[in-house]
């Protein structure tokens, strides 16, 4: 593929994944916040004690195909009705095996309503298993037009049948039923959109020459599932299901412009970083462009609602959330780096180094460990502090061992960064001085702030002439409908 065609598609495939991400977010969020307003914390904690297990077994589910699809230079009809049969058979076992276990992990939890609710979201696993060859398939087509089409569709109407049940007085239920609309939803418009068909041809050599790449994802992912999620599970067991809640909430508020904006790009990022995977300087243009771009929104994102996180959560949540504010405030620390860890682990697997990956993983998850291990007598705020200094460590980890591939060391990369983290601070200290003018109305001092915000950090990026500010102005002035007018 040639440089414009593949800068074309990368520029279309970003303002794409933009609108999916932004727009899967934003109604994710709006569905969030009414359903936080109808449902109470103790709710969400319950089902926040059964994410890990989902996440696992879903971890499970793709077993590092998805993305060997992704990768490999070559794939034939065979390889790809080998996955999709091994998904269904892996989903049914999955779905199965978290039927089997519910007892023990509500038992595990003290809440017994946990065995039911576990096995009625396990058909969510059944359900993915249908469309994940298809998924795999636009994103190697680099078509996330049609990926945002599914994706908002699904959380849509997903979003209304919770609400519906919640309004009914279902409880806790309305959570559970929504995510398995989601799912089947999603596979619905999957099959409609991506009108590749499975045929009756079954090989375990395919599956073999594609898991030696996978596998190593497949352990990452493990992984990552655990340890994402491994908070979860000591805060729902040390703790009460509305302390749980609470940190839930916090953690989705504080990923929703993180890793919206970080998912947006490393999903791009793979599969362009894939396709030119043998010249390395090429990539690495690419990458510093990516983590540019990224700081650029991110930064100021992060910081920003660190600023505003009580007034946020007084005029969304109302103030029975307000015990989630100090753990969004420290967890925004964790979102500045988290995009950062992202575009290097998208280089690292790009280049075929699962190896590399994996080990790295392994790193990082020893820190969780023993993380845990200090902190978790002295409460939930020290836990969160320790995945702050984590979060810092993980990203030199993961930018250093990229010296080696790219020649782009942990110093370089901060070098390039650092003039856009005092650019948000400059904004966040502006922003931050309103607090002090005692005003009483939460929503009248959050528009202040966050429309102060938006203009001083603006003035300030045009004033030094940032180059991914000014790249991002000239994607976006090209995008707008005058532009294309002579």
């Amino acid at each position: 593929m040639d440089t414009n065609t593949l800068k074309s598609k990368t520029i279309s495939a970003l303002w794409w994944s933009f609108f999916e991400a932004a727009g899967l977010r934003i109604v994710q969020f709006v569905i969030g916040i009414i359903l936080a307003r109808l449902l109470t914390p103790s709710d969400f904690g319950l089902v926040g004690m059964l994410v890990i297990f989902m996440a696992i077994a879903q971890t499970f589910l793709d077993s590092g195909f998805g993305s060997a699809l992704i990768q490999r230079s070559q794939i034939t009809q065979l390889d790809k009705s080998s996955i999709f049969y091994f998904n269904i058979i892996i989903g049914g076992v999955a779905a199965g095996f978290l039927c089997g276990i519910a007892p023990w992990i509500a038992e595990f939890y003290h809440q017994s309503i946990l065995t039911k609710l576990l096995r009625v979201l396990s058909m969510v696993l059944l359900v993915n298993a249908f469309g994940l060859v298809q998924r795999a398939l636009l994103t190697r087509d680099i078509d996330f037009r049609t990926q945002t089409k599914i994706t908002l569709i699904s959380s849509f109407v997903s979003g209304m049948i919770g609400i519906g049940m919640a309004l009914l007085g279902f409880g806790v239920w309305s959570l559970a039923f929504q995510q398995i609309a989601n799912a089947a939803s999603n596979v619905v418009l999957l099959w409609f959109f991506r009108r590749w068909r499975p045929t009756w041809q079954f090989s375990i050599q395919s599956l073999r020459e594609m898991f030696g790449f996978g596998s190593k994802l497949l352990a990452s992912g493990l992984l990552n599932s655990l340890f994402d999620n491994i908070y979860l599970i000591v805060i729902g067991r040390l703790f009460s299901p509305a302390d749980l809640g609470f940190f839930t909430r916090a953690k989705n508020l504080q990923q929703l412009p993180s890793q919206t904006l970080s998912g947006m790009v490393s999903r791009v990022a793979f599969p362009v970083f894939s396709s030119i995977q043998k010249d390395r300087d090429r990539i690495k243009r690419g990458v510093k462009k990516a983590l540019t771009s990224l700081v650029l929104i991110n930064f100021p994102m992060m910081i920003g609602l660190a600023v505003v996180s009580r007034p946020f959560v007084l005029v969304l949540l109302t103030d029975k959330w307000l015990p989630c504010v100090p753990y969004l405030q420290l967890l925004c620390l964790v979102g500045l780096m988290y995009p950062l860890q992202l575009i290097n682990l998208s280089v690292i697997t790009a280049l075929g180094r699962s190896d590399l990956f994996l080990r790295l993983e392994i790193m990082k998850k020893v820190l969780v460990v023993l993380n845990i291990a200090v902190t978790w007598r002295l409460g939930i705020m020290a836990m969160i502090i320790g995945q702050v200094i984590i979060s810092f460590v993980s990203y030199y980890l993961n930018a250093h061992y990229n010296k080696a591939l790219l020649r782009y060391s942990f110093l370089e990369q901060i070098g390039d960064l650092y003039p856009y983290l005092l650019n948000a601070i400059l904004m966040g200290v502006a922003i931050n001085a309103f607090a002090y003018l005692h005003i009483l109305n939460p929503f009248f001092l959050i528009c202040l702030q966050v429309v102060s915000g938006f203009l001083i950090y603006l003035i300030l990026c045009h004033l030094f002439r940032f180059q991914a500010y000014l790249d991002m102005q000239h994607i976006i002035l090209n995008r707008l409908p005058f532009r294309s007018i002579h």
